[in-house]
């Protein structure tokens, strides 16, 4: 016996593999997780199919010492089973969820506490490997252990929670304020939700495709109008009195969740971008210019100030996720019922991924194999073994 596991890997475009690979070693600071479950993120996605987006391919990332070929998957929580040096706090058998936002802690943006600014920023899944496999290293200061209210499948989805914390955050959204949620994918729906949690007395869904929109009502939304129809924007204007919202957070991805975003926003509104695309897109300034509008992005989250939050609203029931769970489906099937499930016009919301393989052993039952293939008794080799 090997001390391998199985893990998803990106190569290149179009080209992810479950294959073999080394159980990670947690090193200084760092727990080792058996992965319960893992989402299939939109960005996960657009590596797959238009990467690489992020992904190092030509250098190693400075934070990893990582290039291509990773092993994806930023959307996850587990169970801690190793402990590395100078850990405390935590114990085998605890269930956590970690920050997967990487940063040096030393540069000129680290040391002002923006870390998602940080020079040599890396995301775990993406950077580095991630938890579309059976085991992962994550740092243990980053990590926070799950209530009894969270399941392991909602836990998958706390990382997107954080996103949409992060950018209701970067909305200025306060109470009172009216926001627009551009997209109608898991972020959207999650994202609605906590702009509601903020304060937001009016929460409107901008998305194209009934039964997500549908969703958007029952989790909360004060309206969810179809992008496709022409009389949207008037509609929007009849919620907001006659100005357009004060926040816009575009979730869509596509070129005209942007434009959307743009044109439902009042004058002197806020728009926040979170969506990754994989091409340079066309944007009409003339709005943001003459309304003076804001445009901002939103890349990640904080450790310390987006995670913590994420996990209240999911185990106060402020956010709802179970809804968006769609699907589960085993590691060894990722590539063709996950990432191309997922392609623009499939019906799933999120998957989610088992990492746990069939007649899996324990590590502890790894680590003994690996050690007794590498030294065994009486100074015997397997292949010297009758």
């Amino acid at each position: 016996m090997t001390e391998t596991m199985r893990a998803a890997r990106w190569h290149g475009r179009g080209d992810v593999r479950v294959e073999d690979v080394p159980i990670p070693r947690p090193g200084p600071g760092e727990i080792l997780l058996r992965v319960s479950w893992c989402g299939i993120c939109g960005t996960d996605v657009e590596e797959c199919r238009d990467g690489p987006v992020v992904i190092p391919v030509d250098s190693p990332n400075p934070l990893t010492g990582q290039r291509a070929p990773v092993t994806l998957g930023h959307e996850f929580a587990g169970e801690v089973v190793e402990l590395g040096p100078d850990v405390e706090g935590f114990a085998a058998g605890d269930r956590v969820v970690p920050d997967v936002c990487l940063f040096c802690g030393r540069c000129h943006f680290c040391r002002r506490h923006e870390y998602a600014l940080c020079l040599d920023w890396a995301a775990i899944g993406l950077h580095g490997d991630g938890g579309l496999a059976e085991f992962v290293r994550v740092p243990a200061r980053q990590c926070v252990r799950l209530p009894a209210e969270i399941s392991d499948e909602e836990a998958a989805l706390i990382e997107t929670t954080e996103v949409a914390v992060r950018a209701v955050r970067h909305g200025g959204v306060r109470l009172g304020d009216s926001v627009v949620v551009v997209g109608d994918g898991a972020v959207g729906l999650i994202t609605l939700q906590v702009a509601r949690a903020a304060g937001a007395t009016t929460v409107v869904l901008l998305g194209h495709r009934a039964q997500r929109l549908d969703l958007g009502r029952r989790l909360g939304a004060d309206a969810a109008l179809d992008t496709r129809d022409p009389t949207w924007a008037r509609s929007l204007e009849g919620l907001t009195g006659g100005l357009g919202a004060d926040v816009a957070i575009e979730c869509g991805g596509r070129e005209q969740a942007i434009g959307d975003s743009i044109a439902a926003t009042r004058k002197g509104g806020r728009i926040v971008l979170l969506a990754v695309l994989g091409t340079p897109v066309k944007v009409d300034t003339w709005a943001i210019v003459a309304g003076e509008r804001t445009l901002t992005g939103s890349v990640q989250h904080h450790f310390d100030e987006d995670l913590p939050i994420a996990v209240d609203l999911m185990a106060s029931g402020r956010v709802d996720v179970r809804p968006l769970i769609t699907r589960r489906i085993a590691l060894d099937r990722v590539v063709t019922e996950g990432f191309a499930a997922l392609d623009p016009g499939g019906s799933d919301i999120k998957i989610l991924v088992s990492t746990r393989v069939s007649g899996e052993t324990t590590l502890g039952q790894a680590r003994e194999a690996a050690s007794a293939a590498a030294d065994p008794p009486n100074g015997r080799t397997g292949a010297d073994r009758p």
